[in-house]
């Protein structure tokens, strides 16, 4: 693995604008033109069986929640923990998720946070980064499978016939971008799509309408969870028969609890790091993770040589595990699961060690 300087296409700007990614350059430069990833077939073989380890064992965790109960340790409220456990014991699938995991192409990798309920750079890595290949990289892979895996994945989702309204925060362009790159990929499995802001949402007759008062009965939300059974609205949720992508079981996996609950069940495994919600049960240089922090928010270093010393209400306390370095900061690996298999990898970088929303979204090849 190491990061690459490769030579800049002269019309790079059309040619990602034509594909629809709008966003290559926002406060600063976002798509790195200039430089890629380059791992061997060693390596991806490496991070794809880790994710789907990681991913299975995830699955057992969420088991054996809904069969405890214990969803207060995750600071789950009634009405979340009653739809998780709802969608879960119904089957409802899951469509997709990203696992962040630092790796240095030498020690295993290793799981900071699953990213299960609204993980955006995804147009990115499932296409614009794919053309970029085709582009400039003659003779290499890239370990992509996202958009097939996505179209082939909704059938499993929604019932034959359906139509599926997919809402976000569209002033936001990279989730209006993402959301309606999901919404292609459900339209080209053959499904009927409406598009509408989380706003224009409205409740009718016992149900939630569209701006149309049409009745929604399938919904792809890019809205957190967290958010939603937040809203005045939720208390209508329990009592409705709408399928939500994703399923409400993945409160459980988007929350950064989890990460204590792994290392308990699975302590010492290679792709973990030892996590907490006491940051005195972590030797070491200690990472503390806000439970539904988002895009680094909240995210503290301890002092290399004093630790953490207090645990905070709603804080998870983590190992700290050094990302990738080079003169243009830190590498993190973004790895896609699809359903409940490892599909595809997407990199991002950070002139800071923690990855915040000024990161920086760099291709990838092998070979």
């Amino acid at each position: 693995m190491q990061r690459s300087p490769v030579p800049i296409r002269r019309d790079w700007r059309q040619r990602v604008e034509a594909l629809g990614f709008e966003f290559h350059t926002l406060d600063g430069p976002y798509w790195v033109e200039d430089a890629c990833f380059r791992f061997d077939q060693v390596e991806i073989d490496r991070l794809e069986s880790a994710g789907n380890e990681l991913h299975a064992m995830c699955l057992d965790a969420v088991a054996d929640i809904v069969r405890t109960g214990d969803y207060a340790r995750l600071g789950l409220g009634p009405i979340a923990a009653t739809l998780a456990e709802r969608a879960w014991r119904a089957g409802e699938q899951a469509l997709y998720g990203r696992m962040d995991l630092a790796y240095d192409g030498t020690a295993p990798p290793k799981l900071l946070e699953y990213n299960a309920d609204t993980p955006t750079a995804l147009f990115e890595a499932a296409v614009v980064q794919w053309y970029w290949l085709e582009d400039t990289r003659a003779g290499l892979d890239q370990f992509n499978l996202l958009h097939e895996a996505l179209v082939r994945r909704w059938p499993a989702l929604i019932p034959e016939g359906s139509c599926v309204h997919f809402a976000g925060s569209l002033e936001a362009v990279e989730d209006r971008v993402t959301t309606d790159y999901l919404r292609d990929t459900c339209t080209q499995a053959g499904f009927a799509t409406t598009l509408l802001d989380m706003s224009d949402i409205g409740w009718k007759d016992g149900q939630f309408v569209d701006l149309d008062d049409h009745g929604i009965r399938a919904l792809f939300k890019l809205y957190p969870w967290e958010w939603m059974v937040e809203e005045p609205f939720a208390r209508h949720l329990p009592d409705l028969a709408l399928r939500i992508v994703e399923p409400a079981w993945k409160q459980l996996l988007s929350n950064k609890s989890l990460l204590p609950l792994l290392w308990e069940r699975h302590r010492g495994h290679p792709n973990l790091l030892a996590a907490s919600h006491d940051p005195r049960d972590i030797e070491g240089r200690v990472v503390a993770k806000p439970r539904f922090g988002r895009e680094g928010e909240g995210v503290r270093v301890s002092d290399p040589d004093r630790g953490m010393q207090f645990a905070e209400p709603g804080m998870v306390y983590q190992a700290h595990a050094p990302l990738y370095r080079s003169e243009a900061g830190y590498g993190l690996v973004g790895l896609w699961v699809v359903g409940d298999e490892a599909v595809g990898l997407g990199m991002r970088e950070d002139a800071n060690p923690v990855t915040g929303n000024a990161s920086r979204f760099v291709p990838h090849c092998f070979g």
